[in-house]
């Protein structure tokens, strides 16, 4: 994280904090317009009255930080299901949740890994995977998010077709 980001984000907290909201993450990224992008959150998720009441409150303290000369663009929103992982905080939060992320090897090799994260002690990651447990430095990892898993499938039947006309009860 930049001085800057570090700044933004030890203004910001406190901030979010007094709208029961937390600060999950800040980027900034672009050139000739950056865009801060800040991901809140809070126990239980949040809607878009949050969302909206967040970006009036990051936009009028940014106004009056100004900590970024001419324009930028201001990008609020929440995490999502699939969120992105990036400090340890991040990981250990995710515990027990399938997760994917692409890291380096000692050769500089990208590698992909995708498994329930069973252990995030700061410095490095364990995450079961279908061949068994991998362990993954936490300062070689480029890029991790959580994966959202979907509920068990369908069982097969014969459902609807389409073309052919439902039933209806009569009223």
């Amino acid at each position: 994280m930049t001085d800057r980001v570090t700044a933004i984000r030890a203004e910001l907290e406190p901030i979010m904090a007094s709208l029961d909201l937390s600060v999950y993450d800040l980027t900034l990224t672009g050139g000739d317009r950056p865009t801060l992008a800040v991901l809140v959150d809070r126990d239980g998720g949040v809607d878009l009255d949050a969302i909206e009441t967040a970006t009036r409150t990051i936009s009028a303290a940014l106004d009056a930080m100004d900590p970024m000369r001419g324009r930028y663009l201001l990008e609020v929103s929440s995490p999502g299901l699939e969120r992105p992982l990036r400090t340890a905080a991040h990981f250990a939060a995710a515990l027990d949740e399938v997760i994917t992320l692409k890291a380096r090897d000692g050769e500089g090799h990208l590698q992909r890994v995708r498994g329930t994260l069973v252990g995030s002690d700061g410095a490095a990651l364990t995450i079961r995977t279908d061949t068994g447990e991998v362990t993954v430095a936490l300062d070689v990892v480029e890029q991790a998010r959580t994966v959202f898993v979907w509920g068990p499938a369908p069982k097969p039947g014969k459902g609807s077709r389409p073309g052919r006309k439902k039933e209806v009860a009569a009223r």
